[in-house]
Order: C-alpha cells, then structure tokens, then sequence
C-alpha cells in the first residue's frame, strides 16, 4: 500500500514517515525543495520533489497512492503572515484535494489544529462539537486552518473519502528544524532561559500524533474530526521536569501575562528589525493563558488513541536532543534579564513549510 506523505521533513511529518516504515508500509515522501533532507536521510521512503501551491507536482506525487496524509503548511506564531498562510495552507490544502479527486486516492488524511476550532470560554471542555469556523478564530493562523479543514470537507461532499485531524501542542523526538517548543526546550537546556511566561496548555508526543493519524486512515469515519491531544501541563510543571531531565535548574523568575504580552510586542519588533524568529510572540503568550481544557474521547473510543504521559515525552525530546548534538550550553551575557529578552527575538530560524 503506497502511503504519500505532504511535509515529510516536518517534526510530525518525518516521525509519521518512520511510523509507516515501521508497520512495512511503503512511503513516498513530498519534499519541498528548500527543505532540508536530514530529517529522513537514510530512511526507506522515495523522495520526490513537490510544492502545495503547484497542483501538477501534486498529481505526479499522488500517483498510484491509496492513502494521502496532508501534513505540509506554515507553522506560525508570528503576526502578519496572513498572505502567506492563505497561500500555503488554504490554497495548498484545496490543491491536495483537487489532486487526491483525480488520481482517485482512497483516502485523504488532513492534519489541521486545536487551534482551527472555535474556542470556548475556560471551563468548558474542548471537542469535536466545536466548529471550524474562522469568522470566530482570532488568529491568522488558526484561521487558516479552519479554512482549510473546510476545503476538506467541500471535498468530502465531492465524493472524497477524507478524514481531519486536530493535534493539541506537539513535542518529543526527531525534531530537526526546531519546533517553537523544541526552541523552547533547548533555550532552557542551554542556559538561556532564566525566566518564563505564566499559563498552562495541552501538549502531545509527536509518536502518538502519527499513531493517532495512521489509526485515523484506517479506522477514522469520513468526514470526521478527531482531537489528538495529550496532557494539560503548567509551564512550571515542565519547568520542573526539564530540569530533572537536563540537571539545569528552573528558573524562578515568573512573567505575568500583561507583562509577558508588552514584552512580546518588543521582541516582535526586534526580531522584524534582526531578520530573525522570536521566541516570544503575543500569540505564543495568549496560547498560554487560552482554555487548554481538550478532550480526547472521540479518538480514543473510535480509533484505540492513547497518548503517552508528557513526562516521559518530555524526558525523551531532551535525550534526542542530547543524541543529536544540539544541546550546547552557554554562559548568559549581561545578566540573566537582558540575556532572556536577547533570547526571545534573537533565534535565527525562517519559516518552513513543516507540520
């Protein structure tokens, strides 16, 4: 069974190639070509090159597969990349499914986010009752997905056989590029974290996300939406297993959230100004403070998802890390305040097309 997976070097998208690998399936792996290849160097999977905004190098992609997993799209907590989001996750997704229609691909599986469904106050428990509607989403990119979960659906009135998924904040192993949380992880492990933002979220082990999406192309029902999330956590609550992991102490100072969101303001503008990717925007602070409240009954009763404890997700991310050399400590410069504030505009890391 030839399986084509869209943003096969992303975080989520190289741990689902391993995970099909490993079952025996075959793999043809989507490759945009600015992407770096280490993410799947030397795995069994036939690279071919493509672009979601090229529907003809879909085609030839999808050619002969009987399940599509559509990973590939912007990532971002960054403000004002809404062209570019349109573009590339609304645009490309209704690419991938104009091409999975005409190569007659048995089986569409669209990653989406938490984040694509409406949000309710705090209190209320998260799942699949909540709609995809991006006149009620306040961000830029959580619209974005919204819109492109309902391209998938438009499909599936067309006679597609598709199934979405929405995965909560994910972390864990094989995460190349780094992921915001993977930069997260490794500031802290390198020294250059000596405080951090008050609040909470649901995080998810990347191996139980591609679990969760190959259960829902075999078992998922058509149409439908199925959470994968994990485990609410406090920022302190991974503050304190980090530290057991790294034998780096947490750090004591707290940021409030009013103060964390006018200091995002700052490191956005400095980042702009740098040409780099902060670590701290007003969209990762609001994450924080948002309704983490998420249910995964849905998967787990219809597709057997069972996601891991997030200690030991998070104890395996740092000895991957460690494995691949990417743990590097260094001495702040100029105090632990001014250190930190370099810290959260200064990462040098563009936007890639990962899921």
């Amino acid at each position: 069974m030839l399986n084509v997976v869209t943003g096969a070097t992303g975080h989520l998208g190289n741990n689902l190639v391993r995970a099909l690998l490993e079952r025996g399936d075959q793999v043809r792996a989507l490759v945009y070509p600015a992407d770096p290849l280490r993410p799947i160097e030397g795995l069994a999977a036939e690279q071919v090159p493509g672009d979601v905004c090229d529907q003809d190098s879909l085609l030839r992609a999808f050619a002969g597969a009987e399940v599509v997993y559509h990973l590939a799209s912007i990532i971002t907590i960054m403000p004002s990349r809404t062209n570019l989001l349109y573009q590339v996750n609304v645009m490309g997704t209704r690419n991938v499914v104009e091409a999975c229609l005409r190569n007659g691909v048995r089986r569409l599986v669209y990653t989406a986010s938490i984040h694509a469904l409406v949000e309710p106050p705090h209190g209320t428990m998260i799942d699949e009752h909540f709609p995809f509607d991006p006149s009620r989403i306040a961000t830029d990119y959580g619209r974005s997905k919204a819109q492109a979960a309902l391209e998938v659906r438009d499909g599936v009135e067309r006679g597609l056989d598709a199934v979405i998924a929405c995965p909560t904040g994910i972390v864990g192993p094989y995460d190349f590029q780094p992921s915001e949380m993977g930069r997260f992880f490794l500031s802290f492990a390198n020294g250059r974290l000596p405080a951090c933002v008050a609040g909470a979220y649901d995080f998810v082990d990347v191996r139980d996300v591609a679990s969760g999406l190959i259960a829902a192309a075999e078992r998922g029902r058509r149409g439908h939406n199925y959470i994968l999330s994990g485990e609410q956590i406090t920022i302190d609550r991974i503050m304190a297993l980090l530290a057991k992991a790294t034998g780096v102490p947490a750090p004591r100072l707290r940021v409030p959230t009013a103060l964390a969101t006018a200091i995002a303001s700052f490191t956005c503008s400095y980042a702009r100004m740098k040409g780099t990717r902060p670590l701290l925007t007003q969209e990762s602070v609001s994450i924080l403070a948002s309704n983490s409240c998420i249910s995964h009954d849905k998967a787990t009763r219809e597709l057997g998802y069972q996601p891991r404890p997030i200690a030991e997700s998070l104890a395996d991310t740092v000895r991957w890390f460690e494995e691949a050399g990417m743990l590097c400590p260094i001495r702040p410069r100029g105090g632990r305040l001014a250190a930190w504030l370099r810290g959260m505009g200064r990462a040098r890391v563009d936007l890639e097309r990962i899921s």
